[in-house]
């Protein structure tokens, strides 16, 4: 780790000191504030005005119980969350995790995360998360609809679109956004559109949104590439983990002429020289909710599965880690570049240990950071927004066309703001450092709030 500027170091240990134990999100924090020693010597009113303290805080932090019956009639009690994390430059935006793994410190960490992504977009969104340790996996739809139904009888109070507008992540798709929707118009009744995005499309949804952030990923590691000349032609690429952003992402490289040559889940991973066939990935991972393992039975003998190993094992020209956070440790980094990889691009949030990272620059590999490469999701959740708000509807084409606009313009900000802050070519400096002034210039213009 670099060391902090000692306006900044204060500032850490009082992070510390009042989030006990919530490691992933102490390990964001300091990601941005490492990159912040040169904005606090230009830019000291930041610091007199303790701008850099209150972005540390979430502005509300909500924890609730949220009972529910399963199949077999046994009261089952989880635990939810909503960290409303900032909200200057509009409503709390961002995502609904439900996994196991999910508690308050995993999502601070992503709400921290989304503050400065959502400002990356330049859409009128501020930074927020939730979720719960429930388990959808292996439950029946009528029990996650019961989930659900009790999830957002507790929420509801909370949200609004000029409010608070989650959206789904690991665990939340389609059908739990439906359930979550039909709750929330229940209790309200109204029919408020832009209350929640990842709607299907027959009621309120918007084109593209599912293969916004695998999209937005490849779109932008092209523009990586395109500013060292290069293109994804004839590159071989890795994609960690087989679930939405994954898939889309491998499709989007194989639009764009690179081949994926291997995708994984918690099981394993298989190696296609071939090229993934991504409609066969699909019915096994979409329509079987089937394991890695067995698209290799569908395939074919020329395809490996490496039961329980390590994905970034395989030699590439590329990596796309699209799993989940700090899944890329050093030990896969040095193995990644002494296999000649040139790029890597953040589809999951910090999904690269900060050892990882320093590996990836100290060696001359291209690196974007999650916050700038997979901000498709939410950028176009609020192009959802929009459309409810305007009550349109636009296709796939127009939407996929905002997108790229949108990533094209996040590659060129962060660039840019590198460049202005003299560390031309470092991804991760430029956007923790484009992000935070963003809010922080809001937060200035509001006082003390």
């Amino acid at each position: 780790m670099k060391s902090l500027h000692p306006a900044l170091t204060s500032v850490y240990d009082d992070v510390l000191r009042r989030n006990q134990g919530e490691l992933e999100f102490h390990q964001a924090v300091y990601e941005v504030l490492e990159s912040l020693s040169p904005v606090v010597q230009k830019r000291p009113e930041y610091v007199e005005a303790s701008i850099i303290e209150r972005i540390c805080e979430p502005e509300r932090q909500i924890i609730f119980r949220v009972p529910w019956v399963d199949d077999a009639g046994v009261v089952q009690i989880n635990r939810g969350f909503r960290v409303e994390f900032n909200s200057a430059l509009g409503p709390y935006k961002g995502g609904l995790r439900f996994h196991p793994s999910v508690y308050l410190g995993i999502v601070k960490f992503l709400g921290f995360e989304q503050v400065f992504k959502n400002a990356l977009t330049a859409m009128p969104i501020g930074g927020g998360k939730g979720g719960s340790d429930f388990d959808p996996k292996g439950r029946s739809d009528a029990e996650i609809m019961r989930f659900c139904q009790s999830f957002m009888t507790e929420l509801y109070r909370h949200l609004g679109e000029y409010t608070d507008v989650p959206a789904g992540d690991i665990g939340v798709g389609g059908r739990e956004i439906g359930y979550l929707f039909g709750q929330y118009k229940r209790i309200t009744n109204r029919y408020e559109s832009g209350v929640l995005t990842g709607k299907g499309l027959s009621w309120g949804g918007s084109q593209a949104r599912t293969e916004a952030t695998g999209y937005g990923t490849v779109f932008f590691a092209r523009e990586m590439l395109k500013a060292k000349g290069e293109s994804f032609e004839g590159k071989k690429v890795l994609v960690s983990g087989s679930g939405n952003v994954a898939i889309y992402a491998t499709e989007k490289v194989h639009q764009l002429g690179g081949t994926v040559i291997a995708m994984s889940d918690s099981s394993g991973y298989v190696v296609d020289e071939q090229g993934i066939d991504l409609d066969l990935m699909r019915e096994v991972k979409e329509v079987e909710r089937g394991r890695v393992s067995d698209y290799v039975a569908k395939r074919g003998s020329h395809v490996k599965f490496v039961e329980g190993g390590s994905i970034w094992d395989v030699p590439a020209d590329v990596a796309l880690p699209c799993a989940t956070q700090n899944e890329l440790d050093k030990d896969a980094a040095e193995t990644l570049v002494g296999n000649g990889l040139r790029l890597v691009a953040e589809g999951a949030n910090m999904p690269c240990t900060p050892a990882a990272v320093q590996v990836f620059q100290t060696a001359g590999v291209l690196f974007a950071p999650g916050k700038a490469a997979n901000a498709g999701g939410v950028a176009t959740s609020a192009l959802e927004m929009q459309q409810n708000a305007s009550r349109d509807r636009w296709s796939f084409e127009h939407t996929e066309e905002r997108l790229d606009h949108i990533m094209t313009g996040i590659h060129e900000l962060v660039l840019t703001t590198a460049d202005e802050y003299g560390i031309p070519g470092d991804y991760v400096a430029g956007a923790n450092i484009a992000g935070f002034t963003q809010v922080a210039d809001a937060m200035l213009a509001m006082g003390v709030i």
